[in-house]
């Protein structure tokens, strides 16, 4: 949704400012080949708003003489969607677009979604798939902008469920799933919560301090590395701890050094052993593998597999 739609909104922004407008213009204006902005002019007729093709030498595109879209009519829910899909990418038309949205939303709802904006790291693009309750979202986001203690109802990857007290730090979007983490007073520490399992937010009296310096996107990667599956898997590898992070997916392990010059350790934890041996080839330095003792044979099978399949051409 997000580069598209945004050149969507702009090329109906340069056609609403009056006149004909060459396709080759607005292909270089957008960023776009010509095939692609007759595919937006496309869309546009699609909804609604009358795009009239100009034949001829100054030929293009242009809408009907006095043609303004009316104001932005948005459920919290659609507002927010929109706002996610342009704001997963920064910069750029997406940015410009999400302010031109952000200036006709209402008042109240303007400041709720600025509230969650503000609350919140992306450690990656957005995706629409497990999605919380958009009242949960912004109910939260609110309370940890204004620093305000929150009553959460939680439902646990167990099932059970119960009521948390929570000083809110920070809203986290990380591969599809939202976080928030923050002082569970009742637990003693600090804890994060899938927004999905969340199914209310009482927002109390009360001040929360968030620590200094504290990066709520941090807290989450390395609390989701840490979380207790079938295997604790140990492994050393030959560089250093930034080039083994760069080489991992995002909050996919610990990284550790090990002790050793020019070595370092990777800790993680996996319900299954088998998509591990793709991982570490493709950091494509030595590795040692410490635990668990069967993923060493994993690793042989796998190899043995690929070298096979290079032989056989």
């Amino acid at each position: 949704m997000t580069q598209p739609t945004a050149r969507v909104l702009a090329l109906l922004e340069i056609l609403q400012n009056g006149g004909t407008h060459r396709v080759a213009d607005l292909a270089g204006r957008l960023g776009v080949d010509e095939r692609t902005v007759r595919r937006y002019a496309g869309h546009l007729i699609d909804l609604g708003v009358p795009v009239e093709s100009v034949r001829g030498r100054h030929g293009g595109y242009r809408v009907a003489p006095g043609f303004r879209m009316p104001p932005l009519m948005f459920t919290d829910d659609e507002a927010l969607a929109v706002l996610l899909g342009l704001g997963s990418t920064p910069g750029g038309a997406a940015a410009t677009a999400a302010a031109k949205v952000r200036r006709v939303l209402p008042k109240t709802l303007a400041a709720r979604l600025a509230a969650l904006f503000a609350t919140t790291d992306f450690t990656a693009t957005v995706r629409p798939e497990p999605s919380p309750e958009t009242a949960v979202m912004l109910e939260l986001a609110e309370a940890t902008r204004q620093q305000r203690p929150a009553v959460i109802g939680y439902t646990d990857r167990t099932g059970r469920r119960s009521d948390r007290t929570l000083h809110a730090f920070g809203i986290v979007a990380h591969s599809g799933r939202w976080y928030v983490t923050g002082l569970d007073p009742a637990a003693g520490g600090l804890r994060t919560f899938r927004l999905d399992r969340i199914s209310r937010v009482r927002v109390v009296d009360g001040v929360v301090t968030v620590p200094a310096g504290f990066r709520a996107g941090d807290t989450v990667l390395a609390g989701l590395a840490a979380t207790p599956w079938r295997h604790e898997v140990v492994v050393a590898v030959q560089d250093d701890a930034e080039a083994v992070r760069a080489g991992l997916p995002a909050g996919l392990a610990v990284v550790e050094e090990s002790g050793e010059p020019g070595w370092v350790l990777v800790r993680l934890r996996a319900e299954r052993l088998d998509w591990l041996p793709g991982v570490l080839a493709g950091l494509g330095r030595p590795f040692v593998i410490r635990q668990p003792a069967e993923l060493r044979e994993v690793v042989r099978a796998w190899a043995d597999r690929v070298a096979a399949w290079a032989a056989a051409g």
